[in-house]
């Protein structure tokens, strides 16, 4: 029988009630002997939860956190994400949201462990499985792979990294226990150099802790993605029944090792235009029973999903098509995206209470977060898009156009601009959409194309002097699987008119990233896209949801917050706006809507709406 036998010294968070000097002078003893966990030399089971950093405002870190405590989970597992902390080619940005470390000491001040997931690849429904946007500006680079100058930036990653998260490692009396080496690798690859590669310059930049792989169930998954001798733990969801199954399916390659769930799906995120996704309380709970009664780790994905704010929402790509997921990632986790108790969390709150070791106790469960119906109100200056340009954008110009990627830009909209210098009828080819251009004509709204749809022509009738724009959506990179290295965003190869090529082109990348410039009238634009302002009152701060009913397509901004995008296409009707963005008086609003129509009124509600109809 093999035997994974790893010995470490750490600082686990025995319990919530210990204040940190105590564990400063008394760290437990944890390690890893052959199929079991110690924790001070006694079998100790992690019970741990998912939750992303970047997905929670930083000011709701401890209530999500003590909330996880709460339900009984003595451990926290997070992906670091690599997009959201080198945004530019070696500049770093730690701070805030993206404060990784922070997280870590706030989870251990709550009194659990930490699970470090640090990439280089996470997928997670992240805009490009969590690679930096730049890593597209080199042509021919291939991710996840051997190719010299992605494993030059992963090793510049890895090493930033480690000097935030070094002092917190499990043996160096931090809280964390373990990292993983890349993530799902089975699922897509089978080059045990590339794994090495990644699992060496792990250690190289400090991580001198356990190390594992996470990768579906059975021996197939299992032996492509993970490296001799190495803990591997599965991915899966179901009942108990099926949970059984799908341990005994990975037995070979888990045997002499700790069993583990390195992610049971406690629900499901949504993509746009598809049903919302649920996991019923009686499932999950059934699940987590199971693995505790045979003393099986686990790890809940989700714990609290949060939200895809900004652009960072990724997309999926099944045999071709292009399926983006949409800004709420929910998930229908115990802990829901506003930070409420759910039925969910009360029912394996129940299960891990009827199965805690003798002497341990769950704390008092914290009060859910409050929210706010907001009266709906009118948003009544605005200002056309196109007319924006000047205030949002250098304009660039370019003999044909590329993607976003070629002129510096990673997230956001992009408009290509030709003024005609000649008559063209026929049909307007665009190659290739990515992700969604609404075609506009002297301002005017001639038709819309949609990657999803695979929609790249349509007729059109230009005259001499006419002007064309192009306003291109990027609607998130693909995060899994083919085509990530290809996912360049805007229009990626041509533009024609009846097979003949439109060139000399005037290009505005538009990353929104900053709205203080714009300037507002009163009253509508006659026609296209436009930014629509306004503002309202809160008297008591708590969280809301935009109701984007009436609405058609687009993204919405609060105090300078960007919520993320919305679409009439269902599922999400809503947008989540966090207490921590808002504040007692007036608060302002900016909502861009690209189509013509709709209403222009917004207000807040106490609960998320999903379904309605689906398109």
């Amino acid at each position: 029988m093999k035997r994974l036998s790893l010995f470490l010294s750490t600082c686990l968070v025995a319990s919530a009630a210990l204040s940190s000097s105590a564990l400063a002078a008394t760290p437990p003893h944890f390690a890893i002997e052959g199929d079991h966990f110690l924790l001070d030399g006694k079998p100790y089971v992690i019970r741990s939860g998912e939750m992303h950093y970047p997905r929670i405002p930083r000011a709701d870190w401890r209530d999500r956190l003590r909330k996880a405590r709460a339900m009984g989970l003595n451990t926290i597992t997070t992906y670091a994400f690599w997009n959201a902390s080198e945004p530019e080619p070696g500049k770093f940005d730690f701070s805030g949201d993206h404060d990784i470390a922070a997280f870590v000491r706030t989870a251990q001040e709550e009194g659990l462990n930490v699970i470090v997931r640090p990439g280089p690849f996470v997928c997670a429904e992240w805009e490009f499985g969590g690679f930096p946007a730049w890593l597209l500006r080199t042509p021919g680079l291939r991710v996840r792979s051997l190719d010299p100058r992605f494993l030059q930036a992963s090793a510049a990653w890895f090493k930033r990294l480690g000097q935030e998260l070094a002092p917190l490692m499990s043996t160096r009396g931090g809280p964390i226990l373990m990292m993983q080496v890349e993530n799902e690798y089975g699922y897509v690859g089978n080059d045990r150099d590339y794994m090495e590669a990644i699992r060496r310059q792990m250690v190289e930049a400090g991580f001198d802790l356990p190390l594992f792989m996470s990768n579906g169930p059975g021996p197939t998954w299992m032996a492509r993605g993970t490296l001799p001798g190495m803990l591997s733990v599965i991915n899966f969801t179901g009942d108990a029944a099926k949970t059984e199954r799908a341990f005994h399916r990975s037995e070979p390659l888990m045997h002499g090792m700790p069993r583990m769930a390195g992610e049971y799906w406690s629900g499901w995120y949504d993509r746009w235009s598809e049903p919302h996704n649920t996991r019923t309380a009686d499932e999950v709970a059934g699940a987590v029973g199971w693995m505790l009664d045979h003393g099986i780790s686990f790890n809940l994905y989700m714990v609290d999903g949060g939200t895809n704010f900004g652009w960072m929402n990724g997309a999926n790509n099944e045999d071709g098509k292009y399926l983006p997921v949409t800004t709420s990632y929910d998930y229908d986790s115990p802990i829901d995206e506003a930070g409420r108790i759910t039925p969910k969390y009360q029912a394996l709150r129940k299960v891990i209470a009827a199965h805690l070791p003798k002497g341990e106790s769950l704390p008092k469960v914290p009060a859910s977060s409050p929210t706010i119906a907001i009266p709906r109100f009118e948003l009544r200056e605005s200002v056309a898009l196109l007319d924006a340009l000047p205030m949002l954008s250098k304009a660039q110009t370019s003999l044909t156009p590329h993607g976003m990627e070629t002129y510096g830009q990673d997230y956001g909209l992009i408009v290509y601009r030709k003024k005609l210098d000649a008559d063209a009828k026929g049909k307007l080819d665009v190659n290739d959409v990515h992700d969604y251009a609404t075609v506009l004509i002297d301002g005017r709204p001639a038709g819309t194309l949609d990657r999803r749809k695979l929609e790249h022509e349509l007729p059109v009738d230009l005259k001499t002097g006419d002007t064309l724009d192009l306003v291109v959506e990027n609607m998130g990179r693909i995060n899994i699987g083919n085509g990530m290295e290809e996912d360049n965003k805007g229009i990626t190869l041509s533009v024609q008119v009846a097979g003949n090529d439109l060139t000399n082109w005037t290009v505005y990348p538009l990353p929104l990233d900053d709205l203080s410039g714009l300037t507002f009238k009163a009253g509508a634009p006659s026609q296209g896209p436009a930014f629509w302002h306004g503002s309202f009152n809160v008297s008591k701060v708590a969280g809301t949801f935009l109701d984007m009913r009436g609405w058609n397509k687009g993204n919405a901004w609060v105090n300078g917050h960007h919520l993320g995008r919305f679409w009439d296409i269902g599922p999400q009707e809503t947008l989540y706006v966090p207490a921590a963005w808002l504040h007692e008086g007036s608060n302002d609003i900016v909502v861009l809507e690209m189509q013509d129509g709709g209403t222009h009124a917004v207000g807040g509600l106490k609960d998320p709406v999903f379904g309605g109809t689906v398109k």
